[in-house]
């Protein structure tokens, strides 16, 4: 184990040390931490609540095991240094990363990544959950959230045509991180993940799931780094079979006939009036994926080829991300943009 001196100010401080909060979420604190040799990471410190312990053993022992898969760090998936029980609060001890793809989108006005980042990140998600799915583990909560920049400092740019000033991100490397909600084959899988807007149909129509839902999610977010926005707006279930028909066509009839969730169709469609207020929102607001196309430059159209592959309705027919790796798309890769993820992820 790690000695640890935890630096902290305020609030949640444990007893007399000090901690700078720089995040909270509903069941822990994030902080800065110091290791007694001064390398800087991230400590995760879970609330003294039991159903939040837990949740953090859980965590804790998926960490492990893709520690114990990849103890060099390969396959950019956060790494966990350490963790320890301070006083009823679990800590967790990660690497120290820079802001997640959203805060950066945000934080730059929400001008999309330039075309090359966008293929740079897609490789590496791509690389870093095929090697999740190779060893029996989905995430379940891809969102861009919680894809992290190795660094996230940024050279600041004028755009003439936008007439503002834009961040460019200077290193494109990433992390797949929180790892709460992933779910091994051999577990309980729940009947709901992935947050909303990253949510694949077989979730929401209770089909049962298991890794194209991360590839689902993976189409989302590539979406939406390329244009800064979400592709599917919606906080309700019904409205997002809507957008999905708009944009990717008809939900196929198998899947219609085999949910629970009849009451969202009738007589074999969805049950959706085009006419009502919500109705002509989702007309006004969705087209066909296609129609998002910026460019009619060739990796522009490279790029929708990949997403639609990915947002195939049907689960086993969804791409894989091994064969996905091997997109056309990815061609204009550098050797150095490859290097970072130059080895087969072949562990079992």
């Amino acid at each position: 184990m790690y000695r640890w001196c935890i630096q902290c100010l305020s609030v949640m401080s444990l007893e007399r040390h000090m901690c700078c909060i720089v995040n909270s979420h509903s069941n822990s604190y994030r902080c800065w931490a110091f290791c007694l040799d001064n390398e800087p990471v991230a400590l995760k410190i879970i609330k003294n609540v039991e159903k939040y312990r837990e949740a953090a053993r859980l965590e804790i022992n998926v960490l492990e095991k893709i520690n114990e898969k990849d103890p060099d760090n390969k396959f950019l998936c956060v790494q966990m240094f350490d963790w320890f029980d301070y006083h009823g609060h679990i800590c967790i001890a990660f690497e120290l990363l820079g802001l997640s793809t959203f805060d950066f989108l945000k934080e730059n006005n929400y001008y999309p990544y330039p075309l090359h980042h966008v293929r740079h990140m897609a490789y590496q998600m791509c690389h870093a959950l095929k090697f999740l799915h190779d060893n029996k583990l989905t995430h379940t909560d891809l969102k861009p959230e919680n894809i992290l920049f190795v660094n996230s400092d940024f050279n600041i740019t004028y755009n003439p045509e936008k007439k503002t000033d834009e961040r460019y991100v200077k290193n494109t490397q990433i992390r797949v991180v929180d790892f709460g909600s992933a779910t091994f084959n051999h577990e309980h899988h729940s009947t709901i993940v992935s947050t909303r807007h990253y949510r694949p149909p077989e979730v929401i129509l209770e089909l049962g799931w298991s890794h194209p839902c991360d590839v689902w999610s993976i189409g989302c977010i590539l979406f939406e780094y390329y244009l800064g926005y979400t592709l599917f707006q919606t906080h309700d279930n019904r409205e997002h079979l809507a957008m999905m028909e708009r944009i990717l066509g008809p939900i196929p009839s198998h899947m219609i006939r085999k949910t629970r969730k009849q009451k969202y169709f009738y007589r074999g469609a969805l049950d959706w009036n085009e006419n009502s207020s919500d109705g002509r929102y989702v007309r006004e607001n969705c087209k066909s994926l296609r129609s998002y196309v910026l460019c009619d430059r060739m990796e522009h159209r490279l790029l929708f080829d990949l997403i639609q592959k990915m947002l195939i309705y049907e689960p086993s027919k969804r791409i894989m991300l091994g064969e996905a790796l091997k997109h056309p798309f990815f061609d204009e890769l550098t050797s150095e943009e490859r290097a970072v993820c130059k080895r087969d992820s072949g562990l079992r």
